[in-house]
């Protein structure tokens, strides 16, 4: 590794370690390194050309819009009508109010896109109410916290689109079909533990509701869940595009959060539109300082390295992808996604490829993985969400959390070393 390389690693984990902002960690440190190979002006006129060149994307199009879309069905009115669903359909088993919840956060999660949005919207609601029926506090905010996460993984996605950026070139329509399969094993896994854990603590099921009960409950739903089927269905059969999905889910939000559920007010939408820019506008930025230092990866050979480094150890690909599992999980813990994805996509996208593996597969596996990481201490964001709903506080969710995340690891291995589970469906489509 060249000197100009040790340097960018250093300042990054320098800046990142003092709490800079982690775009401003990229960006600073791209250029400090950037200073050692070349001089100023060539070194700035490099920086902006790739900026600027990371952001010309039509396909980038869809995170601003996604995210507005979650924001609309955040505030209107989703989350009850989904909890009441899930009641009515599967309150009476074992464990009933824990397997709601992670059914609620999973459906949440993936229209609104959001996992601190499913966490928030959710948890109001189901903590209490678990807690009302003799669960345990921290077991209720844990299970919202680990359940949360499913969002990231089934479409629509906005880390999914980041990664088809960051990989160069991945069909988004590809990764949304093949989220599917792995988010779905992560959820029913996560209701196991919880099925498992309820009958051990003794924690009581819902009475059986009546079919005319269940049927208008349902039926109440159906308007929130048609966002996924009009998205996904609209880009597998080639209506339209992933980017353009999103103007649909704007439009489709809007009509549903305004004037079929009215619990969003036309004065209301100014202050939605505002956060949503706000949002963007970060997730932008990091896009941008990104691209430039995933160039200079490149330039330095820093990709490379690691691969050799990593295959000095062991040539093993069973070990090698253990290995980068482990290393994200650790990024995780202390990351944020988004940045994540940034940085580490093109560093060990070129190794799994080596080892045979689809951009598709692993980008569903890092996803997966780091989604482990926002429930996971220091940094986790959906950890600190969960337990500011839950009125509770990190050391005491730790406990009920550890057989959520043997769940959540576990899928992970399977996700890993089966590439059936993220690419049949996909291929099913026609996507590939």
């Amino acid at each position: 590794m060249e000197a100009s390389g040790l340097v960018l690693l250093i300042v990054f984990f320098l800046l990142l370690g003092l709490s800079v902002p982690i775009s401003f960690c990229i960006g600073i440190a791209t250029i400090v390194a950037m200073l050692f190979s070349i001089d100023f002006i060539p070194a700035a006129t490099t920086i902006a050309q790739r900026m600027v060149g990371g952001l010309d994307s039509f396909t980038l199009l869809a995170i601003p819009l996604f995210v507005l879309s979650g924001l609309l069905m955040g505030q209107g009115g989703v989350a009850k009508r989904l909890i009441e669903c899930a009641l009515a359909l599967i309150g009476m088993l074992p464990g009933g109010l824990a397997l709601v919840n992670v059914v609620s956060c999973t459906l949440f999660g993936s229209i609104s896109g959001s996992a601190v949005a499913a966490t928030s919207a959710i948890g109001s609601f189901i903590i209490p109410e678990m807690e009302k029926k003799g669960y345990d506090r921290n077991f209720a905010t844990a299970v919202t916290a680990a359940a949360s996460t499913t969002g990231m993984i089934i479409p629509p996605s906005n880390i999914l689109i980041i990664y088809a950026i960051a990989s160069g070139g991945v069909s988004i329509s590809a990764l949304f079909i093949a989220g599917y399969v792995p988010g779905t094993l992560l959820a029913l896994l996560l209701m196991t533990v919880c099925a498992i854990y309820s009958i051990r603590k003794g924690y009581p099921s819902e009475a059986r509701l009546p079919l005319r009960l269940v049927i208008q409950k349902v039926v109440a739903a159906i308007p929130s869940l048609l966002m996924i089927v009009i998205v996904i269905g609209g880009i597998t059969a080639g209506i339209f595009t992933a980017t353009e999905a999103g103007a649909i889910a704007v439009f489709y939000s809007a009509i549903l959060a305004v004037f079929v559920y009215r619990q969003v007010e036309f004065s209301a939408l100014r202050g939605l539109l505002i956060k949503a820019s706000e949002v963007s506008a970060i997730v932008l930025l990091l896009i941008a300082a990104s691209s430039a230092m995933s160039w200079m990866l490149s330039y330095e050979n820093i990709p490379e390295s690691i691969s050799s480094a990593l295959i000095a150890i062991s040539d093993n690909p069973i070990i090698i992808l253990l290995i980068i599992n482990l290393v994200l999980i650790i990024v995780g813990a202390f990351m944020d996604m988004t940045p994540a994805v940034l940085i580490f996509t093109p560093i060990f996208l070129p190794i799994v490829e080596s080892l045979g593996m689809s951009p598709l597969h692993f980008g569903i596996m890092m996803v997966l993985n780091l989604s482990i990481g926002l429930c996971s201490p220091p940094v986790g964001s959906v950890l600190f969400v969960g337990c500011s709903v839950g009125n509770t506080s990190i050391d005491k969710i730790i406990k009920p959390m550890l057989p959520l995340y043997c769940a959540m690891f576990v899928a992970l291995m399977l996700v890993t070393y089966i590439p059936a589970l993220s690419e049949y469906l996909h291929t099913m489509f026609g996507l590939m």
